[in-house]
């Protein structure tokens, strides 16, 4: 039921006083009272793969992400009103969630919204009764790493060679969180 009432909400609402009050009176909303998460689309794919070519040097192909619809995975975007400033991706099954991909644009990056993003994907594992939360990062991107240890993830193990690098392979550091009903 609790899903259900979030897909609804996903659809129905939508804040237009925030919007209004931050084009006719932009100093009385904050840029996080515009941020919004939402279910990426099909419509969403090219500001993605914008975002994801940027960032990454062996980017996810459009094809991979079409892929995530059918398999029925968790899809979002974080949009202010006019654009979309990052996507992530989970998988859910089984009592555990898996994230999958979490991605800012670049000049966006540094200012709360991967973290936004990743509360919400931890939301989401919650309305699943998800017990544990897994993800994989790279030891070079100490940012992302570092914003996973503030929210409380913990180091279980590497997965050797696990990225494609420019000189061979990177190892991939496995973290997880344990969530409590």
């Amino acid at each position: 039921m609790r899903e259900l009432l979030q897909r609804f909400k996903d659809i129905v609402v939508y804040d237009a006083d925030r919007e209004f009050y931050a084009k006719i009176f932009p100093d009385s909303v904050t840029r996080d009272d515009l941020l919004r998460m939402r279910r990426m689309t099909g419509k969403d794919l090219s500001a993605v793969l914008t975002i994801e070519n940027t960032n990454y040097d062996f980017p996810w192909s459009e094809g991979v992400f079409k892929d995530c619809f059918k398999a029925g995975y968790s899809c979002w975007v974080c949009e202010d009103v006019d654009r979309i400033l990052g996507y992530s991706i989970v998988s859910i099954a089984v009592g555990e969630a898996h994230i999958l991909n979490i991605s800012v644009a670049p000049e966006e990056q540094g200012q709360g919204i991967g973290r936004k993003m990743l509360t919400h994907l931890i939301e989401v594992a919650r309305w699943h009764k998800t017990e544990t939360v897994f993800l994989e990062v790279r030891p070079s991107n100490l940012g992302a790493v570092a914003l996973y240890e503030k929210m409380g993830f913990n180091e279980i193990g590497i997965r050797k060679d696990y990225y494609p690098a420019q000189e061979g392979r990177e190892d991939a550091l496995m973290l997880a969180l344990e969530l409590f009903y």
